[in-house]
């Protein structure tokens, strides 16, 4: 069977760049960078996006684009023996992360319905904070919506590379970037706001630390989706005559313009009001409603807000859905309707129980954690830095030829031999001191 394409090299940059903008976009980051020195944390994550996290994702891209594989195919074609464990590794962690991120990401489209019917459009931080405390802990209603947000993902990546994820990424990213626009321009004139902005981009070098450090190479790694097989099967869709490095530099400048971006959607409203930056997911789901409900035309800025949310859940969770989906595909034979079908129903199933873990079975623990923290823990602190590492060894000493090879005529240059040193050595030290820095913190 013919391997798909994108239509056009703008599908496939939004495309990519909407697996990397997820709702940690908008919660995490801001609270990072403000809170690890602020614009020197700008500074130092930007300079590791454009020298590891380029390295890295023209990698997984040029791996892809060489196999015409999936996650697995792709170790196996270009390498075979016990290489493909780490494509094996890719497909598990996305299909851990996807079965509690579908359950967030019914989470947003819940909220959208409590702004709609004005349930959440209260200034009491307590109240909202029961509201979502009450929500989150029903043993019905999450699931429903995490039914509702699974569907979403399973019909975008049934409907193929071309007609689902293609044509939704070029509308879902233009509509993400209006959005956050809008919510900009309206919080940015609120009295006080410009003290979140100082916050969020003044730099702060006394900061900077091996603590810091450790934040923002986690954060990259992150922010950019590498690790987890995606840009090797995105990459498995790319012609032989798209530039793979024009490709690369614009999924990361689109990853941190939207960062970047969410941080002054967030911050400057929440200074502006008094409240606390550092709420981590209760900034997004307690915290916003609160600053909406002292705003004029509040309910419609709080639609707003929750629709980008869903918009930015849902960009992330196709690409999820469709390394799991090519995986089906690739190694069963089976058409991408029924692969994909199949493998939401158990993404759906798992998450049953992550959502139960934070209401009635929320005495359950595994190593004390509920099991929605425990595949959090699982693949965030053990399984994606491990196949991060894995991924730049392979690179740097298997399969540099072919890596070499396939952007040969790219105007890499000189980087060629830099790219190579970053996955020989950099990176994989790095990631390992993330590691061991997550480990000990833990």
């Amino acid at each position: 069977m013919a391997r798909s394409q994108w239509g056009s090299r703008l599908g496939f940059i939004l495309a990519a760049a909407g697996s990397a903008i997820g709702l940690g976009a908008i919660w995490k980051f801001p609270y990072v960078a403000a809170t690890n020195g602020g614009g020197a944390f700008l500074f130092i994550y930007l300079g590791i996006c454009l020298t590891l996290g380029l390295a890295l994702m023209l990698a997984e891209m040029a791996l892809g684009r060489a196999s015409k594989a999936g996650a697995v195919g792709a170790f196996r074609q270009l390498a075979g023996g016990g290489w493909p464990v780490i494509g094996y590794m890719s497909v598990l962690v996305c299909f851990l992360i996807l079965s509690f991120y579908s359950v967030v990401g019914g989470w947003t489209i819940a909220y959208i319905v409590k702004a709609l019917g004005g349930g959440i459009m209260t200034s009491d931080a307590k109240t909202l904070g029961a509201i979502f405390s009450g929500f989150i802990s029903d043993p019905l209603e999450p699931i429903a919506y995490h039914a509702g947000f699974a569907l979403l993902t399973v019909w975008v990546v049934a409907g193929g590379v071309q007609k689902g994820i293609e044509n939704l990424s070029k509308f879902l990213m233009p509509a993400l970037f209006v959005l956050m626009l809008v919510l900009i321009a309206r919080g940015l004139t609120l009295p006080g706001a410009w003290e979140g902005v100082k916050y969020f981009v003044a730099p702060d070098f006394s900061k900077v630390s091996s603590a810091m450090l450790v934040d923002a190479l986690g954060l990259a790694f992150f922010s950019l989706s590498l690790g987890l097989g995606i840009m090797i099967t995105y990459g498995s869709y790319v012609s032989k005559e798209s530039n793979l490095l024009g490709s690369a530099l614009w999924v990361i400048a689109l990853t941190v313009a939207t960062c970047f971006l969410a941080g002054l959607m967030v911050l400057p409203a929440v200074f502006a009001f008094g409240f606390d930056p550092s709420a981590g997911p209760g900034l997004t789901f307690i915290t916003m409603p609160a600053v909406f409900a002292h705003l004029p035309l509040g309910q419609v800025f709080a639609v707003m807000f929750f629709c980008l949310l869903l918009l930015a859940a849902l960009t992330s969770s196709v690409s999820l859905l469709e390394v799991v989906t090519s995986f089906a595909m690739d190694e069963f034979g089976l058409k991408r309707t029924q692969s994909a079908w199949v493998m939401t129903l158990g993404i759906f199933l798992l998450g049953i129980p992550a959502s139960l873990s934070l209401g009635v079975w929320s005495d359950y623990l595994l190593f004390g954690m509920s099991f929605f923290d425990f595949l959090d823990y699982l693949t965030s602190k053990l399984l994606m830095p491990v196949g991060e590492l894995l991924l730049a060894l392979f690179v740097g000493w298997k399969a540099w030829p072919v890596v070499r090879r396939e952007l040969s005529g790219e105007g890499a240059g000189r980087g060629m031999r830099l790219m190579r040193g970053f996955c020989m050595a950099m990176a994989p030290a790095l990631i390992g001191w993330i590691m061991i820095a997550s480990l000990r913190a833990a």
